[in-house]
């Protein structure tokens, strides 16, 4: 059994969507620290064929919480983000069918962060026709104090995984003996360039899943999902 362990990312770019699509169980951390300047609760879009940040405003707390303990802003403008995608995308090729899913993610009535990012990961999954298992770290039984290689080594063990996949990124903080040594295979996601037509601007790579899906058909989205990556063995 393959699985893969992230964070989770608000409306993450297409590698990520990969790494879920190459495992059979996909366990998303809650019970991790939120990290200010990573992509919980961020990612870029394309405007006027140049890269733009947007993000999800969090209610002010300490820094030292938990994903599943940060909250959004009460102020949260949903309608101010969906126009700032709207304005961005309307010309799009698939601008209609996207902004469908879109809409019914930023409007999800959910105040807890966790809880609206782990929707939002499924509802995605569900429109690309991932039928991956999604599961939440805290759930699991195992010791929660443990930390990096350790915490997934045991949560490999607790859910029967034979196979560890991460994402390439990663490849430094594990040991591909450690893992042989609990009868687990490390493999690392390598994603190929994915490029397509973006207005007619020079290609911006790596953006949120909503520009691939702006520009691409879920039929063509589902082939990059399942053949355009590497699995490049640990070292």
């Amino acid at each position: 059994m393959r699985l893969a362990i992230m964070q989770p990312y608000f409306f993450p770019y297409i590698g990520y969507f990969q790494l879920i699509a190459a495992v059979d169980m996909f366990i998303v951390y809650d019970n991790i620290k939120y990290t200010k300047k990573g992509w919980i609760n961020r990612n870029r879009m394309l405007q006027n064929g140049n890269d733009m940040m947007f993000s999800l405003p969090l209610k002010s707390d300490s820094d030292t919480l938990d994903v599943c303990e940060r909250e959004l802003a009460a102020d949260f403008n949903r309608d101010k983000l969906l126009n700032q995608i709207k304005g961005a995308y309307r010309r799009a090729p698939y601008f209609a069918q996207t902004l469908l899913l879109v809409e019914q993610i930023v409007r999800y009535e959910e105040a807890n962060l966790f809880h609206f990012l782990h929707h939002s990961i499924v509802k995605t999954c569900e429109h690309l026709g991932i039928t991956t298992e999604i599961g939440i770290s805290s759930s699991i039984a195992v010791d929660h104090d443990l930390k990096n290689q350790n915490k997934v080594l045991a949560l490999c063990e607790a859910v029967g995984a034979t196979t560890y996949v991460n994402a390439i990124g990663g490849m430094e903080l594990y040991s591909k003996k450690t893992f042989q040594e609990k009868g687990i295979a490390l493999k690392f996601i390598q994603s190929k360039s994915f490029e397509y037509s973006q207005f007619g601007h020079a290609f911006v790579p790596w953006l949120s899943i909503i520009d691939v899906m702006m520009f691409n058909s879920v039929d063509a989205i589902k082939e990059c999902l399942s053949s355009n990556y590497e699995l490049i063995e640990g070292e």
